[in-house]
């Protein structure tokens, strides 16, 4: 398969490197000589100066030959124009590109992005997608990650081990999967002292661990309970930042969580007045600096069950977060960009860390996997991801029982869901044609996890 990727900024260079590592041709393409050197130096594939969306610069590329473009440079309008000439001129086969903009985001129920228009097959909003991540983990408290799947029938769940005495800690994984009601959840991860590992049966969790679960959906607040998290769902908000995302949160927040008390901190005035009015009587909104403790004060952020701070600056988010948690803010959603802040973030008391590009990522590999991959979402950016596939006539885990199909190390089997009822399997669980699984795969097994599932080629 061939991939031309408009966009050598941190979202296009790792797609870039994930897509190299698993034999694709891919060519990367940007203004900037310096990115572009680094990423053909840095990485096995190739790299084009110029601009994405010029003809010239496509051919070079090999867009004559290209199989898919994925469009996430900073422009909307770039992205768009490098799909149309794309299609138009190259026959490209696939397009994705990644927009921001809300006035382009709504014209895309209005059949603006049919071929016969502006040929883009798959829309990519960060904001939007962060906005309802972000909106997720608000409605489980205690979880430092949370994303429904297989329609929302399991959860996977980041959950810290960080209750002294709470009664996972000391137990071994196989233990904790064989317990609860009818198998309430699978470990399929661990994060100790900043490595991220699949564990094995006889390892024991430890206070200080980061542990990734799937579990059934009714059984979330018991698996929650069982990690020492009791806590309640926040009925006071503040939001950092009134862009894009914080907007976007606010909204969803005022529609579908009655009686919860919203607050928006906007530096720029004239943003502000807008957020304002466009969101009406049921969010407040502040105007001014949040890192100034008194306008902290005003928000009311003592009182606040949680912070979510998204502004454009990871620094500021940084900050705000922290100065509210000392202030007495039971916890703290951030947005960070810098996979370099990733170390620190522990250490200064932040509960969830939310990164755009993760979820970008997370939605342009989908449209590239194996055909039986129907969604997936990245546990850190250099350790694999949680899919979700369907067992097709030609998967080789139809040949016994999941104990002896020989499952690689870097592969656990965490739900199944058939005939529309979701369970956590075990060694003995013999899978059918048509089950749906949902799995964690590291990125080091990912080409022997899909040829265990079969199912043809690459995704449309």
């Amino acid at each position: 398969m061939k991939v031309i990727v408009c966009g050598a900024g941190q979202v296009g260079t790792t797609i870039a490197r994930h897509l190299s590592s698993e034999g694709m041709d891919v060519t990367v393409v940007d203004l900037d000589e310096e990115q572009v050197r680094r990423v053909d130096e840095g990485y096995d594939v190739r790299g084009v100066v110029g601009h994405g969306s010029h003809p010239g610069t496509l051919a070079g590329a090999g867009a004559r030959d290209a199989d898919l473009l994925i469009a996430v440079t900073r422009s909307d309008e770039v992205n768009m124009v490098a799909c149309q000439v794309a299609y138009s001129l190259f026959g490209v086969k696939r397009r994705i590109a990644r927009l921001r903009h809300a006035g382009y985001l709504a014209q895309d129920r209005r059949g603006l992005y049919a071929a016969e228009h502006l040929p883009i097959d798959v829309i990519i909003s960060p904001e939007l997608q962060v906005a309802e991540g972000i909106g997720h983990r608000l409605r489980t408290p205690g979880a430092f990650d949370m994303a429904p799947m297989a329609g929302n029938r399991v959860k996977l769940l980041g959950i810290h081990v960080d209750t002294a005495g709470c009664a996972v800690v000391g137990q071994t994984v196989a233990s904790l999967n064989a317990s609860g009601a009818q198998r309430a959840m699978s470990i399929v991860a661990l994060v100790r002292a900043g490595r991220c590992f699949v564990p094995t049966s006889d390892d024991r969790l430890e206070l200080g661990d980061d542990v990734y679960v799937i579990a059934r959906t009714d059984q979330v607040a018991t698996v929650m309970a069982a990690f020492g998290h009791k806590e309640k769902v926040a009925r006071s908000v503040v939001i950092v930042g009134g862009g894009n995302v914080g907007i976007h949160l606010a909204d969803n927040l005022r529609k579908t969580s009655r009686g919860m008390t919203i607050r928006i901190i906007e530096q720029d005035r004239a943003r502000a007045e807008v957020i304002a009015r466009e969101l009406g009587d049921g969010v407040i909104v502040l105007q001014g600096d949040a890192l100034d403790r008194d306008l902290l004060s005003e928000a009311r952020i003592g009182a606040a069950e949680t912070i979510v701070a998204v502004t454009n600056d990871d620094e500021t988010n940084i900050f705000v977060s922290v100065l509210a948690k000392q202030a007495g803010c039971k916890r703290a959603i951030t947005l960070v960009n810098k996979r370099s802040y990733e170390a620190l973030i522990p250490t200064l008391g932040i509960d969830a860390v939310v990164s755009p590009s993760a979820v970008t990522i997370s939605t342009v590999l989908r449209h590239v996997r194996r055909g039986t991959i129907s969604a997936l979402h990245t546990l850190r950016e250099d350790f694999g991801e949680v899919i979700e596939a369907e067992v097709t006539d030609q998967s080789r885990l139809l040949s016994g029982p999941l104990g002896h199909v020989g499952l690689p190390p870097g592969m656990r089997i965490g739900a199944v869901v058939r005939d529309g009822e979701a369970f956590i399997p075990d060694d003995e669980t013999r899978l059918q044609q048509g089950d749906q699984i949902i799995a964690l795969v590291t990125y080091s097994y990912l080409k022997y996890a899909e040829a265990l599932l079969g199912g043809g080629g690459r995704a449309r």
